[in-house]
């Protein structure tokens, strides 16, 4: 099952969104210059996800996926995630940044959930005195949650830079009562935005 894929054809047989639950981890990767070059990101999925996407997926050893086993469902994953723009906006000193093609990309399996890691290189690093990135779902199909604990770092910054996170509100049962005619008519494409966590870095 591809994540992706689950946001192109899902909507049609489920009633209420978010469908997919991902916790989230973000390292923003600093060149020796201080500039950004890019966002490396571990998105663990839900149970119910992880279980369906593991379906037909060969294995030497039954109930163990090994990182070369499930290569091609990462693979296929973060070329079809480029159609959503990865889920991420960056922004600095308010000017959004384009993103390149991920790279270093694997998925883990560990206690039944997937793991899909992944670099994600800007087109251009970039210095700035103020950076944001939002990670969410504009539609909410996906439900995205910074993880409890060291949900974004900051890798080779600067010393006196300093990240800060802000998780939103649950917006789960508000998803729900709209129910999925009021998104699949083309209603609340943006719903997600609403929802999205922050992350920002301040840098002297």
């Amino acid at each position: 099952m591809l994540f992706a894929g689950a946001l192109l054809a899902g909507g049609s047989t489920a009633e209420a969104h978010p469908h997919v639950w991902v916790t989230s981890t973000s390292e923003l990767v600093y060149a020796p210059d201080g500039s950004l070059t890019g966002v490396r990101y571990a998105w663990t999925f839900d149970d119910m996800f992880s279980s369906y996407a593991l379906q037909g997926v060969e294995t030497r050893t039954k109930g163990v996926y090994t990182r070369e086993e499930l290569q091609p469902l990462a693979q296929t994953n973060v070329e079809a995630l480029k159609e959503f723009d990865y889920f991420s906006v960056a922004k600095a000193d308010g000017k959004k940044q384009q993103f390149q093609e991920p790279v270093d990309y694997f998925m883990d399996a560990k206690d039944g959930l997937l793991t899909l890691h992944f670099m994600l290189p800007l087109k251009t690093p970039v210095k700035s005195k103020e950076l944001s990135l939002d990670v969410y779902d504009p539609t909410f199909f996906v439900d995205f949650k910074l993880a409890d604990q060291e949900p974004a770092k900051l890798v080779g910054a600067p010393a006196a830079c300093q990240i800060k996170v802000q998780r939103p509100a649950d917006g789960t049962a508000t998803a729900q009562t709209l129910g999925e005619q009021n998104f699949g008519d083309g209603a609340n494409l943006t719903f997600g935005v609403m929802f999205a966590n922050k992350i920002t870095v301040n840098c002297p």
